[in-house]
């Protein structure tokens, strides 16, 4: 192999913003996070559910007059249907 071709892969320090400090290996300097597996919800436990029952309740709302003119529509075809 060659020599001096591959980058220096050394231990860098990695910070978060929560305050974690640790160490890792890489070929980069030192390693500034927003969120690790600390101060992460799915790795604490203090994950939020989110409500998609009211989604899904102001989707109906928002196309309810839909359903009143869909209903009539296959009303229709169905009862054509049922003459042939």
């Amino acid at each position: 192999m060659k020599k001096d071709t591959h980058p220096a892969y050394e231990a860098v320090n990695v910070h978060c913003s929560c305050g974690n400090k640790f160490k890792v290996r890489s070929t980069g300097k030192d390693i500034h996070l927003d969120v690790c597996s600390e101060c992460h919800p799915f790795y604490t436990g203090k994950q939020k559910m989110v409500d998609t029952a009211g989604r899904v309740e102001g989707f109906k709302q928002k196309y309810a007059f839909l359903s009143s003119t869909l209903g009539k529509v296959s009303s229709e075809t169905s009862e054509e249907a049922g003459k042939s």
